[in-house]
């Protein structure tokens, strides 16, 4: 698979980030296209049966500590869509220190939760992704609330982006961009 493959006009990427989200906002144009909402239906089993297979798994494990393995499957939970591994400069070369794509992208979507009126829907990287601390281009898409000024509310979340990476991400953003892909009129896209 690639990263250009497309189930109706979505890339596995921009669904897997609308699941993430619980699909709030409701994106009609996700939901009205019969090629992503069956992806989006073997999307959820998948998610489903690896929840399923991982609470299964953590029962039979007798007399282990609870706690533990509890901790164990949640982190499992988090990074099971994580993307990438991106590597962290470090100067000692027995460590290999990567954080995921997918922490990245969590960090992007819960700083657009932060600007009124902001849903971020995708955030990708591109460039230099897998060498520590690379040239990578970051293009966030975002549906914006049409009762303001948009473009202020897409260079608001563009200066917090780029102010988290800079203290955050493993490598150097070469060129970081909002794009307003959606206006929300009356709470819907």
């Amino acid at each position: 698979m690639t990263d250009d493959e497309r189930f109706g006009a979505f890339t596995l990427e921009e669904l897997s980030d609308y699941l993430d989200t619980d699909r709030t906002p409701a994106r009609p144009d996700i939901d009205g296209d019969p090629e992503a909402s069956a992806a989006l239906v073997r999307l959820e089993s998948l998610r489903t049966a690896s929840r399923d297979l991982l609470d299964a798994e953590a029962a039979e494990a007798a007399g282990a500590d609870a706690g533990w393995i509890a901790s164990v499957l949640a982190s499992v939970r988090t990074t099971a869509h994580a993307g990438r591994d991106i590597p962290v400069p470090d100067d000692d070369p027995a460590s290999t220190l990567v954080v995921t794509e997918g922490a990245l992208r969590g960090l992007v979507r819960a700083l657009g939760d932060e600007v009124p009126g902001v849903v971020v829907r995708r955030t990708r990287f591109t460039g230099d992704v897998g060498t520590a601390g690379g040239s990578v281009d970051v293009e966030v898409s975002i549906a914006a609330s049409a009762d303001g000024p948009v473009h202020l509310r897409a260079e608001a979340l563009r200066s917090i982006i780029e102010d988290a990476l800079a203290a955050h991400a493993p490598f150097v953003v070469r060129s970081l961009v909002v794009r307003v892909a959606d206006l929300i009129e009356g709470g819907r896209p």
